[in-house]
């Protein structure tokens, strides 16, 4: 390989590299509804939440959609660590609530791990349904 064919090379993998960041990011969902709750609600309220985790970043981005609330939306998270049918504490608070919205955090190491592991739920609740009204866990 000529010297110069080895530089332009060289160039085209850096662009590549450069420009792929996003590209790399884990695409996660979490389907929520009102049976996934701890304990289970009758709330017909459905919602899905788009989910994307960079690790090298560590940067999370979603977007939160819902509908049939019984209430406007009081509070939203990402609560973890937590199987399927266990509670956990708030990991990271969603500000703006409204369906439609996005949102990004940095995690840190731990919240990093349980994301990857599947421990991670998202909650969203309404004054009838304090505790939550919808909820989904977040996967691959």
């Amino acid at each position: 390989m000529s010297k110069i064919h080895f530089t332009l090379a060289t160039i085209a993998m850096s662009a590549a590299v450069a420009f792929a960041g996003p590209a790399f990011a884990d695409k996660m969902k979490a389907s929520l509804d009102g049976k996934s709750e701890v304990p289970p609600n009758t709330s017909a309220a459905t919602g899905t939440a788009d989910v994307d985790f960079d690790a090298g970043s560590k940067k999370l981005n979603w977007k939160l959609n819902y509908s049939g609330l019984s209430g406007p939306a009081t509070a939203a998270h990402f609560h973890g660590p937590a199987e399927p049918g266990k509670n956990a504490g708030v990991a990271v608070p969603i500000s703006n609530t409204a369906s439609g919205s996005e949102g990004s955090a940095t995690l840190t190491d731990a919240q990093a791990a349980d994301l990857a592991a599947g421990k991670y739920y998202i909650n969203v609740h309404t004054a009838a349904n304090p505790g939550g009204e919808i909820r989904g866990q977040v996967t691959k």
